[in-house]
């Protein structure tokens, strides 16, 4: 398409929002040494590399509508590591002592970067998050000091629906009094993030951080330091 051509479609739009997932994204919610020690305690020896790759795996392969329920993805996770059946009770008793653990969840290297490079920037920023309710979330953002960043912080758990579902795409352009064509979003899933913003109007990328980079439906990143570069891309038409 030559420059002409393009310029005659009009401006390009200026992003003013971007809303980012939280687990897997900004924060690392793996807490693989953790989950062992609690998979050793209900009598499962789970090697942590296998539980690793199992945790992986299960995420991408249940990315997808309907959502797989918790439960039902933690009993996935806990068989593929053990490679054998794991009885309903052991998968509730390790649910409940997942929820009860204070994990971790440490900042990844290029998060802080990313946010101070849009904030600087003059874009708003926001949380959209399958997650327990909107204190958990800000309480897990003001633990890691990036609380202040973000304008707006929209939970599942607050609203009662999740992605991959559109309605929480909305609730949070509403919150923040944004468009899509003028919003961005970045999450860890192809699926239930990437793709599912883009259905609703957003520009959207798939954190991929074990990627390759080079896939495009959705299209793929493997470092939030990427998303300034595609910012300015949309912008800019390149």
């Amino acid at each position: 398409m030559s420059k002409l051509t393009r310029d005659r479609r009009g401006p390009r739009p200026r992003i003013t929002t971007v809303f980012f997932d939280l687990g897997g994204t900004l924060v690392d919610e793996r807490d693989i040494l953790g989950w062992v020690e609690e998979a050793s305690r209900l009598g499962l020896d789970l090697p942590a590399d296998d539980l690793a790759h199992a945790y992986s795996e299960i995420l991408s392969e249940t990315d997808c509508t309907p959502r797989v329920p918790f439960e039902e993805f933690w009993r996935l996770v806990l068989e593929r590591s053990a490679q054998r059946a794991v009885d309903p009770a052991t998968t509730e008793a390790f649910i409940q002592t997942y929820l009860q653990r204070e994990r971790p969840l440490p900042l990844f290297s290029d998060t802080r970067r990313c946010l101070e490079d849009l904030q600087a920037q003059g874009r708003r920023l926001g949380i959209i998050s399958n997650s327990r309710g909107e204190d958990h979330v800000r309480e897990i953002l003001i633990r890691r000091d990036i609380a202040g960043f973000f304008q707006a912080i929209v939970s599942s758990g607050s609203e009662g629906v999740a992605k991959p579902d559109p309605e929480i795409f909305r609730r949070a352009l509403s919150r923040v009094h944004a468009v899509p064509e003028e919003s961005f979003y970045v999450g860890d899933l192809a699926f239930t993030d990437a793709k599912a913003a883009a259905a609703v109007g957003l520009h959207s990328v798939w954190l991929n951080r074990w990627g390759t980079g080079f896939g495009d439906d959705p299209p793929e990143i493997t470092s939030l330091l990427e998303v300034p570069l595609w910012i300015h891309s949309i912008e800019h038409g390149r």
